[in-house]
């Protein structure tokens, strides 16, 4: 109901003579739902701003494929990496996804979890939000069938020391060129057939000072991400390795 001029001159007297206490509750009585919704959006708002303000920066996304490593070593490869290369770890991050799976062989209880882990690790490709990979020989071995991870020959070629101190390390696995795959799932051809080729795409970190210290049971591999958008960067991580 709208008042009239008099009436509203009449509320405001009214206020004016009620002390701290009765102002507030009359306050919260006639506007408790705009105060509220006030109050909301100045929460959401300040919400945002410090999401923003403290949000990192990703220098490299990391991946761990069938590895697990232990705090220090992980922060080697994440914190201790970003003081190496003098970035500001206050704003950035190595964005690490861990606990990743992948096995040709899985068996029926870790079935789910290697193909949530591959959907993952697809995602993560697919949004060029993946750059290196920490794996284990059949990790290894699946990725590089796939052909995702970078021909190191050709990464290289513009860094002779870099490709000269990697040489030792430098791992080769196979990779399908072309395959039938669709067509025999479909049942359009008689027998699956593929083009193959073998291909330095991979470093056996394993055998560096800082994975030794770990003592894993079998060849850890670092790989960098075919599609990556921050392979040089990705380079400077290899470097960083053997500097460790």
């Amino acid at each position: 109901m709208k008042l009239s001029p008099q009436e509203r001159a009449a509320r405001r007297a009214a206020f004016r003579q009620m002390d701290a206490w009765q102002k507030t509750e009359y306050l919260f009585t006639y506007y408790k739902v705009p105060i509220l919704l006030g109050l909301i959006l100045l929460v959401i708002l300040c919400s945002s701003v410090r999401h923003r303000m403290t949000k990192k920066e990703a220098a490299l996304y990391a991946a761990m494929v069938n590895v697990s490593v232990g705090e220090s070593l992980e922060r080697q490869l994440t914190v201790e990496f970003l003081d190496w290369s003098g970035e500001n770890v206050q704003k950035k991050e190595v964005y690490l996804y861990r606990d990743l799976y992948l096995s040709d062989d899985a068996s029926v209880t870790s079935h789910e979890y290697a193909y949530a882990s591959r959907l993952k690790l697809l995602g993560a490709i697919n949004a060029k939000k993946l750059d290196v990979v920490l794996m284990n020989r059949e990790g290894y071995a699946i990725l590089s069938r796939s052909g995702y991870l970078w021909d190191l020959s050709d990464l290289l070629h513009t860094d002779g020391e870099l490709r000269r101190r990697l040489a030792p390390y430098l791992s080769e696995n196979e990779v399908v060129i072309e395959d039938n795959a669709i067509e025999y799932n479909l049942n359009e051809a008689p027998s699956y057939q593929e083009t193959t080729a073998v291909v330095a795409n991979a470093v056996e970190v394993s055998s560096l000072p800082a994975f030794q210290a770990v003592g894993f049971s079998d060849s850890v591999y670092l790989g960098i991400i075919a599609n990556s958008t921050r392979s040089e960067c990705a380079l400077r991580y290899l470097a960083y390795l053997l500097d460790r």
